[in-house]
């Protein structure tokens, strides 16, 4: 099984798949994956997400680190690890759901914006800090608040933006931009095409 770090440390991109159902999970993860984006978060708003987690992760796809977004409580939590989440993400800092994340010894990514809920999710053990929405500040505010606090900036970040990575992001969370329409039944060939920019993307932005 993928690891989010040994996932990361191939591209630092998390892919958000978000869609009114989740039929065409199974595919676009698969092309995501294909073209080098190796984590994808499955978010529990979408109806069904949880059996489509489950069944992808059974076939245990060589490469990918799956993971369940927006976890609201600690019930959502131990589902979303039962149907076989290897992290976890939340919209906004929740001390019950990182109490439980790290009861069930998963990495977990809590929401945050301000410095004070930065710095509150990261003390009470995040693994990372999803910085959102990321496009608010920039690469700037990235850069500026607490530089030894692993941040990943999501909502507005484009295909073509490494300098959140070159500003000290850990990685970048990306939904729209990148997955676009093809949960909805959109181009996958755009998707792939999609990808493809976004990996060559990022592979330069680094520090």
């Amino acid at each position: 099984m993928t690891t989010l770090s040994s996932a990361l440390a191939a591209t630092p991109v998390i892919a958000i798949l978000r869609a009114g159902s989740e039929s065409r999970f199974p595919e676009v993860t698969q092309i995501l994956g294909a073209e080098g984006v190796r984590a994808v978060e499955f978010t529990l708003t979408t109806p069904g997400a949880l059996e489509a987690l489950k069944e992808l992760s059974q076939d245990r796809p060589g490469g990918l680190a799956l993971g369940a977004g927006t976890v609201t409580t600690p019930r959502r939590a131990e589902e979303a690890v039962a149907a076989g989440a290897t992290y976890l993400i939340t919209p906004s800092y929740s001390p019950e759901v990182i109490a439980e994340a790290q009861r069930l010894d998963v990495p977990v990514l809590p929401g945050a914006l301000t410095p004070t809920e930065i710095l509150s999710a990261w003390q009470a053990g995040a693994t990372m800090v999803k910085l959102f929405p990321g496009s608010i500040g920039g690469p700037a505010y990235v850069r500026a608040p607490l530089p030894d606090v692993p941040l990943v900036p999501t909502g507005g970040i484009s295909l073509e933006e490494p300098a959140y990575l070159a500003a000290g992001a850990t990685t970048l969370g990306m939904g729209g931009p990148l997955v676009g329409d093809a949960c909805e039944g959109g181009s996958l060939t755009a998707l792939r095409d999609r990808a493809a920019l976004l990996v060559a993307s990022v592979g330069g932005g680094r520090r």
